[in-house]
């Protein structure tokens, strides 16, 4: 006799309050979730909305996937099958060198001492760009150090629209030259990496690794290259300006004769 073969019976549905305990995910981000197109919607039986199997592995996958820093519109593509499979170890490693507490505003304004209408205005400009966790905007910790140099700067003497508005150009330019770096990057290192006939394991070890290697050199250069022209045209201005005492004074700043 044939040996009977048991079918596995199908896991019931659950109601939205049962998936979130099950997940440890609340319902007002599972329903955040829906909206974002990450999760598909319910079954639906008149107003009761049933929950299946699927929804409770893609809510797990997203939890995991978030835990490694990676960003919800990141995950949705990963998910989607989007994007390569190498790319998930890549993202997480970015979103590592990325980690930093966070703060809501209002965190951000008492850590800082600005007033959150200042703050709001600053972030309409693009100077401050905050991270969406959950549907919630929050700033990493480090933006503190950032409102914290912008304030020494106003004590200084320095306008606020016209420290705003070198600012300003000061990001639209650093952007520019980030994202000509991420193209190099993705043409030079990640496209023939993706062409090479290896595993998806050793493909993604091999990306971090470089993007490892790259990012602090590549700040390195650029940091270093800012600050030696910065005093060289200080240089110039203050030859063509300065006085002996000013030019004195300068001459003992490191690098300024470089």
């Amino acid at each position: 006799m044939a040996p009977t073969v048991r079918s596995e019976r199908p896991r019931p549905e659950q109601r939205v309050a049962d998936l979130a305990r099950a997940t440890g995910v609340s319902v007002d981000t599972i329903r955040f979730y829906q909206k974002r197109g990450l999760l598909a919607p319910p079954r639906r039986e008149g107003r009761v909305a049933w929950y299946g199997a699927e929804h409770e592995e893609r809510l797990t996958r997203i939890r995991d996937l978030q835990a490694r820093g990676l960003s919800l519109a990141l995950i949705r593509r990963l998910l989607d099958g989007e994007l390569d499979a190498a790319d998930a170890p890549l993202a997480a490693a970015v979103a590592d060198e990325a980690s930093d507490e966070l703060l809501t505003l209002s965190e951000l304004a008492t850590r800082t001492g600005v007033p959150p209408e200042l703050l709001e205005a600053v972030v309409r400009e693009g100077l401050l760009v905050p991270q969406e966790r959950d549907g919630v905007e929050r700033f990493a910790s480090a933006d503190a150090h950032v409102v914290s140099a912008g304030l020494r700067l106003l004590e200084a003497g320095l306008p606020l629209p016209d420290l705003l508005a070198l600012a300003r150009r000061q990001h639209e330019m650093t952007r520019a030259i980030a994202e000509s770096a991420v193209a190099m990057f993705d043409e030079h290192v990640r496209a023939p990496l993706q062409a090479a006939p290896i595993d998806d394991a050793e493909r993604a070890e091999r990306l971090v690794a470089a993007f490892r290697t790259m990012l602090p050199t590549v700040t390195t250069l650029v940091a270093a290259h800012f600050r030696g022209v910065l005093l060289e045209v200080a240089r110039e201005h203050l030859e063509s300006i300065g006085d002996d005492a000013e030019l004195t004074a300068a001459a003992a700043e490191p690098g300024w004769g470089a």
